[in-house]
């Protein structure tokens, strides 16, 4: 298998699209039962059903801006059509979402190619708590089963419990994890990370990064400072910068995701527990308003479940 086949996404498994459907249970379950109560008693889709069907996205953590663009086509299509029965309330949602998610960001994973970059290299980045090393684990985990050889770099020396976590988790994967003492400079630890992997010939090095979001300005430098380093050792990384986001947070991930991209240049996303939250509507929502890719959804807590987000997927998923 070559390098980074895992990405080349290939026909859902029944595995994984039974993880993601049991994943998206409680967003379902949430969005679904406030969907047949706004229609109860009503043949057609009209005014009220409409203000009842935007309360319901926005406290399903879709955005208020994305809503109102969700409504906003499905007025378009009411006008249009001049008689929409309620029944087909759920179809026309699923449909309108669906249209709307296509219109940003890149194509699903299917036929996404990295390029010939070795190693590749990721800078993750996102507040702590969010499941940013667990992402990693599997992430590398994931790699490691595609055949690519694999190295972590532990440049969150801030937090000895983030060190350690990191460390567990190559024992567990099976994969190296460049380290030093607690309270080293991050930057240095990336820089160890590149030359090792490169030295190695390993495929791809993955940096993890502090967690913290307590002064913008501080958070930039720090960053910029751990990307010109590693572009000493290889240019142009790092090739993806990896936010993680906790979807169980609904609006504060969209407050963090606004942050961390104005700290630096954010090119991919993971959205984490989205098993454990009945707020993960924030996809849709993220997806939209960042025009950054969603590229790693996290469905449960065993080490297979984090998946390549598919927008097709994932909005069939939500509205089976």
């Amino acid at each position: 298998m070559g390098l980074f086949d895992f990405f080349k996404k290939k026909e859902t498994s029944p595995v994984e699209q039974e993880a993601l459907d049991k994943g998206l249970e409680k967003t379902k379950e949430g969005l679904f039962s406030k969907l047949t109560k706004a229609v109860i008693g009503k043949s057609t889709v009209d005014e009220e059903v409409l203000d009842e069907l935007e309360e319901i996205l926005v406290t399903s953590d879709v955005g208020v801006s994305t809503t109102l663009k969700i409504i906003g086509r499905i007025e378009e299509r009411v006008s249009r059509d001049k008689y929409v029965n309620t029944s087909e309330l759920n179809g026309i949602l699923r449909a309108e979402i669906q249209e709307l998610l296509a219109e940003n960001n890149s194509s699903d994973f299917d036929s996404f190619e990295y390029g010939s970059h070795k190693p590749y290299v990721i800078m993750v980045v996102g507040v702590n708590g969010v499941g940013k090393t667990t992402t990693i684990g599997k992430l590398a985990h994931k790699l490691k089963q595609a055949g690519s050889k694999v190295v972590l770099g532990a440049a969150d020396t801030f937090r000895a419990a983030a060190v350690e976590q990191l460390k567990l988790w190559g024992e567990r994967v099976d994969v190296r994890v460049v380290a030093q003492p607690m309270g080293s400079d991050p930057a240095s630890v990336a820089f160890d990370t590149l030359q090792s992997a490169v030295a190695s010939g390993e495929d791809v090095a993955i940096i993890d990064t502090a967690g913290r979001l307590h002064n913008k300005v501080a958070l930039m430098n720090e960053l910029t400072k751990i990307k010109n380093v590693m572009q000493k050792v290889v240019p142009g990384a790092p090739h993806e910068i990896l936010l993680v986001l906790d979807a169980s947070t609904g609006q504060n991930a969209i407050e963090q995701c606004t942050q961390f991209t104005q700290a630096t240049d954010v090119n991919a996303l993971a959205l984490t527990k989205l098993d454990g939250t009945a707020k993960g509507g924030v996809v849709i929502g993220i997806s939209d308003q960042f025009k950054i890719p969603v590229k790693y959804i996290g469905v449960g807590e065993g080490i297979n479940d984090l998946q390549l987000f598919n927008k097709k997927e994932f909005v069939e998923s939500l509205f089976k």
